[in-house]
């Protein structure tokens, strides 16, 4: 709901500390770091290892808004940073609910739910990202996205993602219902993107 009014605030953040990275470290080398720490992040969930999960997780989330800011910065941001960025992410965002149902099986309903509504979730963001690109392009306007990928905004993006996950992480006692909560409000940002596609293409 926020990330379009945070990615310049988050890139002022990171990019001071652009300066301070070596050449020899490229971008990807940021992504793919972020991509093993949200692996392992998920890894030490499953075994219920809350403080190192977390520490992970928001390790992950720091080289997330690094990679991509050190990219602009360079002037070298390309379509396949972006997508691999984002396949990164997608993975571990699908792995920690699940991650941490392992050791609270009480919460598989919910964590089903939740999953299928990130499966219906992408279908419709990426189909209404083709058609914003394609109506761009029709009219020769260039995006301004920081993003590789134009996303229509939604009650939940990457910014309520993440605290809901850094939720779950911190307090996986309450999954069942955090994972409920996420799923409706999902499922509103699903509506929502429903709503507009309709709207473009009446």
């Amino acid at each position: 709901m926020f990330d379009v009014q945070l990615r310049s605030l988050k890139d002022s953040i990171f990019d001071p500390c652009c300066r301070y990275i070596p050449p020899s470290i490229s971008p990807l080398h940021i992504t793919a770091a972020a991509f093993v720490a949200g692996l392992t992040a998920c890894y030490t969930a499953s075994h219920h290892n809350i403080p190192s999960s977390l520490f992970l997780w928001l390790l992950n989330r720091a080289l997330d808004c690094l990679d991509g800011t050190l990219a602009r910065h360079r002037k070298s941001a390309s379509d396949l940073g972006g997508f691999l960025d984002l396949l990164g992410d997608f993975i571990v965002y699908s792995l920690i609910p699940i991650s941490l149902a392992i050791s609270h099986p009480e919460a598989w309903d919910a964590v089903a739910v939740l999953e299928a509504s990130f499966h219906v979730n992408n279908f419709v963001l990426f189909y209404v990202a083709a058609i914003a690109e394609k109506q761009a392009a029709a009219k020769g306007e260039k995006s301004k996205e920081l993003t590789s990928v134009v996303m229509k905004p939604a009650l939940v993006e990457g910014m309520e993602s993440g605290l809901l996950f850094t939720a779950m992480l911190a307090y996986p006692e309450r999954l069942r219902l955090l994972a409920w909560v996420m799923a409706f409000l999902v499922g509103l940002g699903i509506c929502q993107r429903v709503a507009w596609t309709f709207s473009a293409l009446s």
